[in-house]
């Protein structure tokens, strides 16, 4: 659900701060989300699934009516502080539902893949469809989008089998793989000693003795506890975090500091205003991203860094046909948009099906959790680029004699 609206607010991003670059609002809306990510992994486990959910649906709400509702007069600032709500939402919403999936196994991921593609799809096809197709206004979208998280509420409470968390919550402090017996408790108390005399025990401990989050939980207070999380985190960047990072700087870079200048004169686009062609590549990309992100049960990639760098191929092409317009059709960019998307969503959700497969069950709900730092991390720096980027293709262009990016007529509704 916060990815939903986080792909409303990203389109909407233009008819928030008008002519200021797009980047603005993407840092307002993935910072926080950064931030929650790289810190809350070490100890949000603390923190019943239940509770957080009803947070981060006030967060999410409330960050959207603030944006909708607030007056031209307080403008842009105060409508930051609306995105910055919502981003806290979605940060700790994608860390703590993808932490959630190792109770679940392989079938969950797969449906998360699959669920987070479908609404990016639906936040981005939402926002043009009430926008262009049926005239509402900007406030009334994103009021509709304000709503939203009363779906979260009924999935979680009322969908979502509670079996296998009620399960674990109930073993000590860290909720738990379920599926733990008495004697696995007994073997875990005897060795809480031994565990405790050495930081090594506590780098990889063995599955026979106990489980994952039972070790958490027996080395809460010991003073190595998060400085051995940080090694887990450390061996996980060269094969999970770099891969996904890489491909978000490259493709959010795209979204925010190179589409909104790949623009073609109206008569040969299907568009009857240069405004319209941002929020139909976003469309594309989120297309792109929804097919791959449900692809896991049929294409498997385990090299992820190929699709990264094809990522940056595709940056540095549209960059290049921003700068030099050497691409004939519009339509040629159309399928280069919903290239991207594909490779973007193939990289994430591959990336965790990787951590399923590949991480031992004691160390997967910490590191599914803290490897969404990585995709939040690389929109942070898309974000810094794209503030840069954005503004210095349109000058290029205009001073090339394609005035189109200036254009763009902002509707505030």
């Amino acid at each position: 659900m916060g990815n939903l609206q986080f792909q409303a607010t990203e389109l909407a991003a233009q008819d928030l701060v008008g002519s200021l670059p797009k980047g603005v609002v993407l840092l307002a809306d993935v910072v926080p989300s950064f931030f929650t990510k790289l810190i809350a992994p070490y100890f949000i486990h603390r923190v019943p699934y239940r509770i957080r959910v009803l947070i981060f649906i006030a967060l999410s709400a409330g960050g959207m009516s603030m944006i909708a509702l607030t007056p031209p007069s307080k403008s842009v600032p105060v409508k930051m502080v609306g995105v910055i709500l919502a981003s806290l939402s979605s940060g700790g919403g994608e860390l703590s539902f993808l932490g959630l999936s190792h109770y679940y196994g392989h079938v969950s991921l797969a449906g998360w893949g699959s669920g987070t593609g479908a609404a990016g799809l639906v936040g981005a096809g939402l926002y043009v469809l009430l926008t262009d197709w049926w005239g509402f206004t900007v406030q009334q979208s994103l009021l509709f989008s304000a709503c939203l998280p009363a779906i979260m509420f009924i999935s979680f409470f009322f969908i979502l089998p509670l079996e296998p968390l009620c399960q674990g919550g109930a073993l000590k402090e860290y909720d738990a793989v379920p599926g733990r017996d008495v004697e696995d408790e007994l073997d875990a108390e005897q060795t809480e000693q031994e565990l405790a005399a050495s930081t090594s025990a506590l780098l990889v401990p063995e599955p026979s003795v106990l489980s994952a989050n039972t070790a958490y939980a027996m080395n809460r207070g010991d003073e190595n506890t998060f400085q051995s999380n940080l090694r887990r985190a450390k061996a996980l960047f060269i094969p999970y975090m770099a891969p996904l990072l890489l491909v978000y700087v490259a493709e959010y870079t795209i979204n925010q500091g190179v589409s909104p200048t790949l623009l073609f004169p109206l008569e040969s686009s299907p568009f009857k205003e240069y405004r319209e062609f941002y929020p139909f590549y976003g469309f594309l990309y989120q297309l792109g991203v929804f097919i791959s992100r449900s692809s896991t049960a049929f294409i498997r990639i385990h090299h992820l860094y190929l699709p990264s760098l094809l990522q940056v191929g595709n940056l540095i092409l549209l960059t290049l046909h921003a700068m030099f317009f050497f691409i004939p059709s519009v339509y040629i960019v159309f399928i280069i948009i919903f290239w991207e998307g594909l490779l973007g969503g193939a990289v994430y959700v591959n990336c965790f099906a990787e951590i399923m497969e590949n991480v031992p069950a004691e160390e997967r709900e910490f590191s599914l959790s803290a490897t969404t730092v990585s995709d939040s991390g690389g929109i942070c720096i898309a974000g810094l680029i794209s503030i840069v980027m954005e503004t210095s293709l349109c000058e290029y262009q205009v001073a090339h004699g394609r005035d189109w990016c200036q254009r763009i007529k902002i509707s505030h509704g």
